[in-house]
Formats: C-alpha cells, structure tokens, sequence
C-alpha cells in the first residue's frame, strides 16, 4: 500500500466516525487556536508600540531623577538642563522639565476622572510633535510666571465645551485655569483616558499644584537617533557630576524604551504559547488513545491484511498516518479559528481602546503551529502503531 492509499484510507477512517473524530482534535484545535491569537495579538502589540514610537520620535530622552544626591545637598535645577542643551547643540537640540500633577479635574459640576495632567515649558509643542488646533500654546510668560492657564486635548474639548474651550474655565483641585489653547487629535480615534484626554500646564504651576519645589522628571530631544548614544552620555556625566552616584538618576532613549518593551512582551509571549501548548500536548494523549481504540476495533483486519502479505511497515504506516492526518486536519482547523479569533479580539480592541489595532497572524507561527501539530499526531501515534505492526495474525484473526 503506497503513501496515497494509505492517505485515503486514513480519510475514510475519520469519516466514518465524523463526532469521534472531531473530539480527537478538539485538543490539536484548542491548542493551535490559542497559539495563533496568542501569537498574532504580541506581533500586533509590538507593531503598535513601534507605531507609536515613530509618532513619540526616536530622538526623544527621558530623565528621571529620585530625589537629592548625598547628604541631601545636591540637586539639579531646570537652569542646569537648559544650561547642559546650550553647551551641546550638536547633540541636544530641547529640554522640557516634566511634571505630572494629579489633581481633580472639573469643567462645572462635571468631573473627568481619567484626564492627564502634564507640567512642561513652551518648548514641548515643538519636541512632542504636536500642532495647535484651537488659540495658543504656553509662552514662556506662563512658565516664568506660574500663571494658571492650560492648554487640552481635542477629546476634552469635545466632551467639556463642544470642540471649543478657548478662553474657558478648568478648576484642577479647586483652582481655576483658563484654557488658551487646544491641541490637535493625536489618535485616529478619541476616547477617555487616551492621549487626546489630556491637559497641559506650565510646570511652574504643576509643581504648586503638587506642592513640589524639585523637578523630578526632564524630556531632551537630540537632533536625530544616531546622536542618541551621545547625547545620553552627555546627560549622565552632568548628572554624575552633581550627584556623584549612579543612584539618584535613570536616564533612557526612545530607542531603549522601545527595546526593553520588546523583550518584555517577547517574554511573555514565549510564556503564554508554553502555557498554550499543553493542550497540544492533552490532544496528543487524546490522538494516542483513541488510536489504541481504533487498533483494538480493527484487529481482524490487521489479521486479515497480514494473512495476505502486508509487513510490519505497511501496517504501522498506515496507523501513523491516520494518526498524522488526524491532527494536521485539527491543526488546520486551529489555525483558521485562530486567525477569526485574533482578528475578532483586533476589532474589539480597536473599538474599546480608540487607538487601530491589527492582529498580526505571522507565516512562521501559522508554520510552526501547524507542523508541531502534526508532529505531535505522529509521535503520540507510533506506540498503537507499533502495537498494530507487531499482533501475531493467528491471533488477531480469531480475535472477537
């Protein structure tokens, strides 16, 4: 019997029990399934992420500092970062002091409990990327000054005034800011607590807001992302200098960012497509039994295709590929559910969150998902085949 034959008859095995079959492959369709949409949804997050990585620019560096240096004497002042960009043009080309205030948000009697409150200077418009819709941006009056005027974002305006807001009124904590301007949508899709939800503030006042006297959190921009390296030296030897310990200051790229994002969610990727295929492995016991069924159903006519020539090899090929067809036919199912599903959980993201979101289904998963499923058919199928190859055919022949 050629690998043909031996095909059909393995096709015409699993159609004459359609329900038992299915059952066989419930696990191999469970478990490919799940390593598809695990799969697909970390490739879609991580194409998100580097989208949104683009939008942030990869010239961006962000500067986090803990609190006073040694002794509680030493300290970094915003004159300091803006002293440390104009010594290196080349290589900083912005700086923004970053506080983020919390404080109770109300237009009214309307409180919008998800909005961000962000303390940054006039020169954050141009480093963020962002682009005035409605009035001005913060001058460096209102930073010097600490006045209590805001600029918001476009979901705000629409929800507080309408899709306008200039010259209104925002209390944070109880005390009035006059909006002097709205920002430009960021996202394709604005929704509460995304980047659209949002107030900007001279930091000068975020930090009366936050009853802080210390800046704790500084943005620089270089002037490309090959000048990156460099200019986050440049930033640490300053700070080393004043601090005199690595301990009081964090300093990182976008580009780091995104690489510590990266090997965060390749983690817990390859732990959740472990955990995802134990039922892999529960379909293949599956497979295994149900064969040693079939054996047990067909041992006469094991018997009867001895007593006529057939050899060990023709009858154990013949049970490994019913074993293998089985579970590609439940591997290719998985694979198909698994890409509605992915696809289905995209639109429910997209649709929720307001950020596009795309299930990306990767050719090398869909690959391997498929191939370890069949492997897994073969190898949980060798031991009834071996077991049918090896039956005396007297005794399977007089078999009841």
């Amino acid at each position: 019997m050629n690998l043909t034959q031996s095909f059909r008859l393995a096709l015409k095995s699993l159609a004459t029990s359609k329900m038992r079959a299915l059952l066989t492959m419930l696990g191999i369709i469970i478990g490919v399934a799940a390593v598809i949409v695990i799969t697909s949804l970390g490739n879609g997050m991580q194409q998100m992420m580097h989208d949104q990585y683009d939008k942030l620019g990869a010239n961006l560096i962000q500067v986090s500092i803990y609190g006073l240096g040694a002794g509680n004497s030493r300290s970094v002042e915003p004159d300091d970062m803006y002293e440390l960009a104009s010594q290196y043009p080349n290589y900083l080309s912005g700086v923004t002091p970053s506080v983020m205030a919390q404080a109770v948000v109300r237009v009214g009697s309307e409180e919008y409990e998800k909005t961000s409150i962000s303390g940054v200077s006039e020169d954050y418009l141009g480093m963020s990327g962002q682009t005035m819709a409605q009035g001005r941006y913060l001058s460096y009056v209102d930073v010097d000054r600490a006045k209590n005027v805001c600029v918001i974002g476009a979901y705000l305006s629409q929800e507080a005034f309408g899709g306008g807001g200039v010259g209104e009124t925002i209390t944070l904590s109880g005390v009035p800011y006059t909006v002097v301007g709205v920002v430009s949508p960021l996202a394709s899709q604005m929704n509460q607590g995304g980047q659209d939800d949002s107030i900007y503030i001279p930091y000068t006042s975020a930090m009366r807001l936050s009853n802080t006297a210390m800046v704790s959190g500084y943005i620089f921009t270089c002037p490309g992302k090959d000048s990156a390296p460099t200019a986050k030296a440049i930033i640490e030897n300053r700070l080393y200098e004043t601090f005199q310990s690595s301990d009081y200051y964090f300093v990182m790229t976008s580009a780091e960012m995104m690489d510590a994002m990266n090997t965060m969610m390749s983690t817990m990727m390859v732990v959740l497509v472990a955990i995802a295929a134990i039922s892999l492995l529960v379909g293949g016991i599956g497979i295994m039994n149900i064969m040693l069924v079939s054996v047990t159903e067909r041992t006469r006519e094991i018997g009867i295709r001895k007593s006529l020539g057939a050899k060990r090899a023709n009858i154990r090929s013949q049970f490994i590929i019913e074993a293998g067809t089985t579970s590609a036919i439940g591997g290719i199912i998985g694979i198909l559910l698994g890409v509605g599903l992915a696809g289905a959980v995209g639109a429910l993201i997209t649709s929720s969150s307001g950020t596009p979101f795309t299930a990306i289904p990767a050719a090398d998963s869909v690959l391997t998902a498929f191939g370890v499923s069949v492997g897994i058919g073969v190898f949980f199928g060798y031991m009834p085949a071996n077991k049918a190859a090896k039956l005396n055919p007297i005794d399977a022949l007089r078999y009841e």
